[in-house]
């Protein structure tokens, strides 16, 4: 399982990358592959404000639609325009051409409560079921 040491994860599988005051969000390796086929992706309209935990954007495969959660506060800057073409970039390459939104992070917002990447390999090895 693919889970780059340089983000941060949370318990519904989304992952996070920081850059200064920016943030680039978007779903693991582990959901994507669970998820399998993902045809449909809708992400948030820039300048949406987003707290952390809050539905931010829905990605459908061909087995379900499930919720992604914003990981942080902050305010849509971008979202992935690339999806709406190819949503399986998601599935590519979850990582990297594969992103769903970018945010600028409120003041104050808590990024140490986000697991490293070696806390997310435990918690997806002991975890059956998937949250996002």
């Amino acid at each position: 399982m693919n889970v780059p040491e340089h983000l941060q994860y949370t318990k519904t599988h989304e992952w996070l990358r920081l850059d200064g005051a920016d943030a680039t969000v978007g779903i693991t390796d582990h959901a994507q592959e669970e998820l399998t086929d993902i045809v449909y992706v809708e992400v948030p309209k820039p300048g949406a404000a987003l707290t952390a935990g809050q539905v931010a954007a829905v990605v459908e495969s061909v087995k379900a639609a499930s919720d992604i959660y914003a990981p942080i506060g902050g305010t849509v800057v971008q979202g992935n325009p690339a999806l709406e073409a190819d949503p399986g970039l998601v599935n590519r390459d979850p990582y990297g051409e594969g992103w769903l939104f970018k945010l600028k992070i409120e003041a104050g917002e808590q990024i140490e409560t986000l697991m490293e990447a070696a806390q997310y390999r435990e918690f997806i090895s002991g975890s059956g079921n998937i949250e996002v």
